[in-house]
């Protein structure tokens, strides 16, 4: 009885990804569906809050000078976690809600935009502060100490880690959560608001939150 012969191995094409292409992919993937899975978990399915949003922090502005959310009372804070290292995600954002402040008029000046970095390694008083100006004069910069800056984002439920990027000490990114905290007047939490969302949205809801 006659064996059909084997069909010989087909030869690697030089396009086919590698193992370690495919690790990294799929790494990148998971490390994405967490963050979203996160932001779902933080802020509920529908956009509701899960438990309690926001509260006191300590931080220092752009002049050095310690801050707490308690000078920011009387004015509605517009608080958005990120660094000025961001090569996409946190100037789209800031670029975003500078547009929907233009957009809503004397609202507008209810308002005040907090950019608290998660990367105080790096990201100083000066540079802060030099950071929020390129998006206008409503948003004000803020950093701190690594345990300062802990206890805020833990108080808003942000999460944010830092990613090796090489050897050095400053071959780092920063994978943050993308989400715009709305806080009252009081203090206490509003509503959430996507940071994906065009200037035109982000105005629309601010202008359906923000009370005349």
């Amino acid at each position: 009885m006659s064996r059909k012969p084997k069909r010989p191995a087909k030869p690697a094409d030089p396009g086919d990804p590698s193992p370690r292409t495919l690790y990294a992919a799929i790494g990148a993937l998971l490390a994405v569906m967490l963050i979203g899975m996160g932001a779902w978990l933080w802020l509920g399915a529908g956009g509701n809050p899960v438990g309690g949003i926001g509260g006191p922090f300590t931080l220092i502005d752009g002049n050095g000078k310690t801050v707490t959310d308690r000078d920011y009372r009387g004015k509605y804070m517009l608080v958005y976690f990120g660094y000025t290292f961001c090569p996409d995600v946190c100037p789209t954002t800031l670029n975003a809600v500078s547009d929907a402040l233009d957009r809503i008029g004397p609202k507008a000046d209810r308002i005040t935009t907090l950019f608290i970095t998660v990367d105080p390694k790096r990201d100083n008083a000066a540079a802060v502060k030099q950071y929020a100006a390129a998006f206008g004069p409503r948003v004000v910069g803020l950093t701190g100490s690594v345990d300062q800056i802990k206890a805020a984002a833990k108080a808003y439920r942000v999460y944010y880690a830092e990613h090796r990027t090489g050897p050095g000490p400053d071959e780092y990114s920063m994978d943050h959560s993308s989400v715009l905290y709305l806080m009252g007047p009081d203090g206490t939490f509003v509503a959430p608001l996507r940071a994906e969302q065009s200037g035109a949205d982000i105005a629309t809801a601010l202008a359906r939150f923000v009370s005349p």
